[in-house]
């Protein structure tokens, strides 16, 4: 259902009241009917603006966002969630002109696409497109910011569908005429007199917004969302508008526009002579490319940088050799000191061989000692490097390790086994050392021979030595044996 079209403004306003980064869009910093405003800063010139990039700065300011650009569909105003207005507004005003603007409306219920010329005295031209018809666009015109009661409203088929493709939307805006045009057909003018007697008609310096909002917003009144089109379900999202370019024409010129009395009229507006700073940011040639910039440079420039670059390259080439000659030199310090370990090894291993100790015969299993469980009673262990017994074996002196350890191992028989372990503490057996040397307890295990019979009569290597004579450990000579 079409509402009468004073009813989109009504429902800017209500927006503008629930969304604050809103109200720019519908309201004024200054009003010149009420006091003396700064001058407004006129465009000046033409200019197509392509909006397949972030534009300039100075030219267009993103007064709600974020506004997405791209190469393909220009710039996007999307609606994601409740709330969401995104806007875009020009820095520059036109006194009189001519707009083009290439754009394809969002669809939805309620969604409003909308491209908007505001003066700071509120005259106000519109172009709307309601997400829920895509088959019409609207337009409207307002003076001094008075809605009237009889409506000031058009409403204008579309071919091929206002979401379905890119349309060009003119107007073309002059002292005593406003004519609306799509894709080169005109569809609606508006002359001053027939505007209240050119009082409603819109005839003061004008900027331009683009943007999206959504009028069928819940929590706005009833009638608003009837004449959105109904209420968003913001579930259905996003809703997207695209706009690719815009081609502005100012029929006025100079550097600014000024206010010369509070009536508002066109004959009051006085146009400033010199260079527009708009015009001059629009016509500044772009920034160069890197491919541009080179192209500049002269040859010997070229030369130079051409050498410059060589020589880098051929710094870090040599570099790089130099690293990887000090890398190899280091690898061949490791694997020489790798080969003489190896050599070490392999001689250590054959002087094995040579006095008949198989080095295999030394693998065994040990058990840990306990300090705490050995301190509380002085106990040996017998099982430390536990090795079946072997034949016997010739007498040799304790010390003797080639003919008494050598000859066990090459048996196969030699056992080795932990001494009894003393201490001086209170609850200990007896000391194992001189009563001269009491410095406390010999934890070190040492091997023993196995059986009084195959001990020597000197004196064996272990807890008693051989028969009738002292033991090595001083505990008495006897029965001792290998042990």
């Amino acid at each position: 259902m079409w509402l009468p079209s004073h009813a989109s403004a009504i429902a800017l306003l209500a927006w503008s009241a629930l969304v604050s980064n809103a109200a720019a869009q519908v309201t004024t910093d200054c009003n010149p009917l009420n006091k003396t405003c700064p001058p407004n800063p006129a465009f000046g010139t033409e200019y197509n603006f392509n909006f397949n990039r972030t534009p300039n700065v100075d030219v267009w300011q993103t007064t709600v966002g974020p506004i997405e650009w791209s190469l393909n569909d220009g710039a996007t105003f999307t609606i994601r969630k409740q709330g969401d207005s995104p806007t875009i507004r020009s820095k520059f005003y036109i006194f009189g002109g001519r707009t083009e603007i290439w754009m394809k409306a969002a669809q939805g219920t309620g969604v409003i696409s909308s491209v908007m010329f505001l003066s700071d005295d509120l005259d106000e031209i519109d172009w709307e497109f309601l997400g829920g018809d895509n088959a019409n666009v609207q337009t409207n015109y307002y003076g001094k910011g008075v809605i009237p009661e009889k409506s000031n409203g058009g409403m204008h088929p579309v071919g091929g569908g206002v979401q379905n493709g890119y349309h060009n939307y003119t107007t073309d805006w002059q002292k005593d005429r406003l004519e609306f045009w799509v894709d080169g057909a005109l569809v609606r003018t508006l002359h001053a007199k027939d505007a209240n007697d050119t009082y409603y008609y819109p005839q003061t310096p004008m900027r331009l917004s683009l943007g999206i909002w959504a009028g069928g917003d819940p929590r706005l009144e009833k009638g608003v969302n009837e004449w959105a089109g109904g209420v968003t379900d913001y579930s259905q999202g996003p809703f997207s508008m695209y706009v690719k370019s815009v081609h502005v024409q100012d029929y006025g010129s100079g550097k600014e526009y000024v206010y010369g009395d509070r009536s508002g009229s066109w004959e009051s507006i006085k146009m400033v002579e010199g260079n527009s700073t708009i015009k001059e940011k629009v016509n500044e040639p772009p920034e160069k490319s890197l491919s541009d910039r080179w192209e500049d440079l002269p040859d010997g420039a070229k030369i130079a940088i051409y050498a410059s670059v060589a020589g880098f390259f051929g710094l870090l080439f040599f570099v790089g050799l130099f690293y990887c000659i000090r890398q190899r030199r280091h690898g061949a310090r490791e694997a020489r000191v790798a080969e003489a370990r190896a050599e070490t090894e392999r001689l250590e291993l054959e002087r094995f061989k040579k006095a008949g100790i198989d080095p295999d015969s030394f693998t065994a299993s040990a058990s840990e000692y306990n300090a705490k469980e050995m301190r509380r009673g002085g106990a040996q262990d017998d099982d430390s490097y536990s090795i079946a017994d072997g034949p016997p074996v010739t007498t040799a002196s304790p010390l003797d390790f080639t003919s008494s350890m050598g000859t066990g191992a090459v048996a196969g028989g030699m056992r080795a086994v932990s001494p009894s372990v003393y201490s001086d503490r209170t609850g200990s057996i007896q000391s194992m050392m001189n009563p001269a040397q009491q410095y406390g307890a010999q934890p070190q295990p040492q091997r023993t021979y196995t059986a009084d019979r195959y001990g020597a009569d000197d004196g064996g290597y272990g807890n008693a030595g051989g028969h009738n004579q002292q033991g090595y450990w001083g505990n008495g000579g006897g029965g001792g044996g290998y042990r």
